[in-house]
């Protein structure tokens, strides 16, 4: 189990619960370790079980999904969120992401592709259903994101390494580095380290210790 990409599945009705159960364990690469049909039980067996990845439903009973991926990546933060929702307004997405989730994508998509919007979120990068209009935090992004040397050189920003540091450990000049750097800002539309650091940690663009 551990190269398995372990999941824990969150949603009020056990008949979604059983059929999203069926649909990624069809994948040899993840495994459903525990499912909830709330945002309390979510936040409990995300701490007890520590899943790679949990798939939550944004509208349940009592405690949201979204209040509930708050308290996960409070107390839990190496958890990747991915949320699912029936609802794409703009609002909902930003409060989602905000609270710290990866991902969030449209239970009623025709197009629903469970398992690969699981493995990206697990691999660390964002996904949103292509249906959404991209929340205002997300509007200066490039439709592709950020490319793979982005992330890396994003990562040794959010660590608080200058310029030239950076440029020393991965081998580069300083004014590529800096380059690298301008563009990242340009393509999230940020244009302070401080901010871009915040953006990074909330959106998941980065790996934390």
């Amino acid at each position: 189990m551990a190269d398995k990409i372990t999941v824990l599945l969150v949603d009020d009705h056990a008949l979604v619960r059983k059929g999203f159960r069926r649909m990624l364990e069809d994948d040899h690469a993840i495994t459903v370790v525990g499912e909830a049909s709330n945002g309390t039980e979510a936040v409990r067996l995300a701490l007890e079980l520590r899943p790679k990845v949990v798939v939550m439903d944004c509208a349940l009973p009592g405690f949201s999904g979204i209040e509930a991926t708050r308290h996960i990546r409070a107390k839990h933060p190496e958890a990747t969120i991915l949320m699912l929702s029936m609802h794409s307004e703009g609002t909902l997405v930003r409060q989602a992401l905000e609270a710290g989730a990866r991902g969030y994508i449209l239970k009623n998509a025709m197009d629903l592709d469970l398992i690969s919007a699981v493995k990206r979120v697990a691999e660390g990068k964002m996904v949103l259903d292509p249906q959404l209009t991209k929340p205002e935090a997300l509007k200066g992004e490039r439709d592709s994101g950020l490319t793979a040397r982005e992330l890396e050189i994003l990562q040794h920003i959010v660590a608080g390494k200058s310029n030239k540091e950076i440029a020393a450990e991965l081998n580069l000049s300083v004014n590529t580095v800096a380059v690298h750097r301008a563009n990242i800002m340009d393509a999230l539309g940020i244009h302070k380290t401080a901010e871009l650091v915040v953006y990074a940690i909330r959106n998941g663009l980065v790996n934390l210790p």
